[in-house]
């Protein structure tokens, strides 16, 4: 027998009960994708944080380098092509493959990169060596390989790259979690100072909604140097853009000397207004000499021109402006700059900063707020 209670308590409206399954969905899916945030932001959030705080860490390298090595300061960053070639003959049998030029404004000696990681620093003057660090020497280099492939090589890239992906879906889970109704945008901001509850997820979210533009910049562009390939081509084919030009082919006698002094005044004098960043040997038989270049308006901060003269100095074989190129090919080069916080000035160094710091708040205004409702029930 049915009751009375049974029975609707009135008339029962058009749509009534898939409102009703829309919000029991909408209630079911917030409650899985608050479970989630949690648990999957105390694991993977972990090494995000040591990531993030080792790039904070890491913007200000150059820096810290020469503070802790003084004997690299206060030299004229004057690029000479005898002592470049004094260079190149000394270690390139040692496994030096590239150098970077003297930078007016940055380290002002030649910088050596070596095939086993190793990085040598040349007097500019006389090309002595003045300086060799290793990750296992040197807490700064530790600090870079752990940053960008926990120290794993290869393999830890692309364990890297997942987390760099998780972090990206807490960021938006977090956003979609903190979401308010209606008119309650300001009130969903204010953080509050207790009780502890309350204090700790009023500070974890607005922190983490305030400064998300900043923080998911700074993943999305990390992500985008692990998965650079694959970025490129989602770029230049939303927006054009091709691959930079490959290098001129030209034979030459084994025999014949690079005349330096000549190769980077001709090299030089290839793009009005940008500066050579870096070059290296040739290749034995190969009559041509390659360089990195920074063109004027570029972000990149070794520029990602190329310039391609030959041994003798006397011919300019290739110039590629990679301030000419299409706006996919030119968003692709922005991602390294935008991520080690190499444009804007001071202000968008100092942000990029606060930046690596956010995770590590994020995941101890999180825990504090977990333990804290846990410790309630």
């Amino acid at each position: 027998m049915e009751t009375r209670a049974s029975l609707p308590a009135g008339p029962v409206t058009p749509g009534f009960e898939s409102r009703v399954k829309a919000t029991s969905r909408r209630r079911g899916l917030r409650a899985a994708l608050s479970w989630l945030h949690l648990w999957v932001g105390l694991v993977a959030g972990t090494v995000f944080s040591l990531v993030g705080l080792s790039g904070s860490v890491l913007v200000f390298h150059d820096d810290l380098l020469q503070w802790q090595h003084p004997e690299l300061g206060g030299h004229e960053a004057r690029a000479d092509g005898d002592v470049l070639a004094g260079i190149l003959r000394r270690w390139t049998p040692e496994g030096l493959g590239s150098l970077h030029l003297p930078e007016p404004g940055g380290v002002p000696t030649w910088q050596g990169y070596f095939g086993d990681g190793r990085r040598g620093y040349f007097d500019p003057a006389s090309g002595e060596l003045l300086l060799m660090r290793s990750a296992d020497n040197d807490w700064l280099m530790w600090l870079h390989e752990f940053h960008v492939e926990l120290l794993g090589g290869a393999l830890g890239e692309e364990v890297l790259g997942v987390v760099g992906w998780i972090a990206v879906g807490l960021l938006l889970t977090g956003l979609y979690l903190w979401w308010p109704k209606a008119g309650r945008m300001l009130t969903q901001l204010k953080m509050h100072r207790g009780p502890p509850v309350r204090r700790w997820l009023t500070w974890h979210r607005s922190s983490g909604v305030l400064l998300l533009p900043l923080l998911l910049l700074a993943t999305l562009t990390g992500v985008g140097m692990i998965y650079h390939a694959g970025f490129r081509a989602a770029l230049t084919g939303a927006f054009g853009g091709d691959g930079p030009p490959a290098a001129p082919q030209r034979m030459a006698s084994a025999d014949a000397p690079v005349d330096w002094p000549r190769v980077l005044d001709l090299a030089g004098t290839a793009l009005p207004g940008g500066r050579l960043t870096r070059t290296s040997a040739p290749a034995p038989g190969s009559d041509v000499v390659a360089f990195r270049a920074r063109n004027d308006g570029e972000w990149h901060p070794n520029g990602r021109s190329l310039v391609y003269v030959d041994r003798a100095g006397t011919r300019l074989l290739t110039a590629h402006d990679a301030t000419a190129q299409k706006p996919g090919a030119r968003m692709t080069e922005a991602i390294y700059p935008l991520h080690v916080g190499s444009v804007g000035g001071a202000a968008y160094k100092w942000a990029t900063a606060g930046a690596g710091l956010l995770p590590a708040f994020l995941l101890v205004t999180g825990f504090l707020f977990w333990r804290r409702r846990r410790g309630k029930r």
